[in-house]
């Protein structure tokens, strides 16, 4: 008796903030198993010019803001990967825009267009009242899209990190900038670790095998860490020995403030520093457990951290807004 392993059919998936970090990840990822991707973005990201040119990739100029141009793009897309989202406010993208009517907006965009699934990237402990914008939009964000009427995903991810991405980036530049490092505030919050490639295998699951159906799912590294033990694995691994210390989070909350008045991209934007002070191992309000076979197993190790690393290099005045 022969048996055949069936293999998931060729799909055309949307995925918004397409040229962003997650975003750019599971397209090369999607494509590279056949797939077809549409890249749904503003166009403003260009640190991985390679994610233009995919094979079966098609971008589209457009941000979450406008439904008519979204339900084009939808067409013939089997699913959404809504990945688009900010961790601070500049001038018209805020949390507001951003994270809720650029939710719904998709939410409608894709009933219009006939696709079946959404799946949503969150915050691990995104929640409601509690004081902070960007997790309460997160949430927000969450809620509409369980409320939809559509089959959906919802990934509570914790720390993501890889190749371009933000913390990996920003402290091999701060390394090799700074002699001195500050450790936010006096206890010892914990996090654990995320590979994008780890993460991209759950959206997988879930775009194309079906997987994960209305179902809020934890995604987490399998590693826990103190905050200034991952901190110091990426020192030892970019081969710097900055002088640690650890500052109260009034002069961080300070220097959040300073830099994203002052940098195109914040060292530390007010949001994240929240993110950090309470640590990121526990979902709120609540999440389900991740199947076995889906359960991230990349550790934080100093290889895992090494493939994510830019090139050697410190900050510099082009990181600095007006400056080009």
């Amino acid at each position: 008796m022969n048996t055949q392993i069936t293999q998931p059919p060729l799909l055309k998936i949307a995925i918004t903030g397409g040229t962003g970090f997650v975003g750019r990840h599971l397209a090369h990822y999607l494509t590279t198993r056949g797939h077809s991707v549409v890249l749904i973005a503003r166009g403003k990201d260009h640190r991985d010019p390679t994610v233009f040119q995919l094979p079966s990739a098609v971008f589209k100029a457009i941000g979450t803001s406008d439904e008519t141009a979204l339900t084009d793009a939808f067409q013939g897309c089997a699913a959404v990967a809504h990945c688009a989202g900010i961790n601070r406010e500049i001038g018209s993208q805020t949390y507001e825009q951003v994270h809720l009517q650029g939710t719904d907006n998709v939410i409608r965009a894709a009933r219009k267009a006939g696709v079946q699934k959404i799946a949503l990237l969150s915050f691990l402990r995104a929640r409601p009242d509690c004081g902070s914008g960007y997790h309460e939009s997160k949430w927000a964000a969450e809620e509409r899209i369980r409320a939809s009427g559509l089959d959906y995903t919802i990934l509570k991810a914790g720390v993501i990190y890889g190749a371009g991405d933000h913390m990996l980036d920003h402290l091999s530049h701060a390394f090799h900038t700074f002699p001195i490092f500050g450790l936010v505030g006096f206890g010892a919050p914990r996090l654990q670790p995320l590979a994008v490639n780890d993460l991209v295998r759950v959206l997988e699951a879930s775009l194309i095998e079906g997987r994960l159906s209305r179902q809020t799912v934890a995604v987490m590294g399998p590693e826990s860490l103190t905050l200034e033990e991952a901190v110091r694995r990426v020192a030892r691994v970019v081969g710097k020995s900055p002088l640690m210390i650890r500052l109260p989070i009034f002069l961080h909350a300070l220097f959040a403030g300073v830099f994203e008045i002052s940098m195109k991209t914040p060292l530390l934007a007010r949001a994240q520093l929240q993110i950090l002070q309470e640590g990121i191992v526990e979902p709120l309000p609540y999440a389900d457990r991740l199947p076995d076979d889906l359960l991230p197993q990349t550790a934080f190790t100093e290889e895992s951290i090494r493939q994510g690393l830019p090139p050697p290099k410190g900050f510099r005045l082009s990181d600095l807004k007006g400056f080009n």
